[in-house]
């Protein structure tokens, strides 16, 4: 098995901007290795909120956390700005592998690489839903061209 490598900037379609929190850090100065998870769910479900698709209040179609992972390179700490790369994977009939980078503002290589695999379901019935075609416009956005 490889060892696992911080990825550039251009490994991801998509950015949007978090800023760290006094509460983000933890007693060795740094952020805490699980709020990184917040910052992935963060990161996609704002693109998906700002994409149209996703009405966390009312809509038929919800995402359920199935599967994550990150692998940790450098430190971020409060008061930073974070720069949150987002990709997708794969889509499949119900559910979505979402990739995501975090950086450091204006550093080159990700500070932490993770993943996330969503399934959709029914938001009543919690049972898993075939993506509606404007969401699976809006995950294609985010795969790369060049599928670093």
């Amino acid at each position: 098995m490889s060892r696992p490598q911080a990825l550039p900037r251009d490994a991801y379609a998509h950015f949007s901007r978090i800023t760290t929190r006094w509460m983000d850090n933890d007693i060795y100065g740094h952020v805490n290795n699980v709020t990184y998870y917040s910052y992935f769910d963060t990161a996609v479900n704002r693109y998906l909120i700002e994409a149209g698709v996703l009405d966390i209040h009312a809509g038929e179609v919800i995402g359920l956390v199935i599967e994550t992972h990150c692998n940790y390179f450098a430190p971020l700490a409060f008061p930073r700005n974070v720069d949150a790369g987002i990709r997708v994977a794969h889509i499949g009939k119900s559910s979505v592998r979402y990739e995501i980078g975090l950086f450091e503002e204006g550093e080159p290589l990700a500070a932490a690489c993770g993943h996330f695999v969503h399934v959709y379901v029914d938001r009543d019935n919690r049972r898993p839903t075939t993506l509606p075609d404007a969401f699976v416009a809006a995950l294609q956005a985010l795969v790369p061209i060049s599928g670093a």
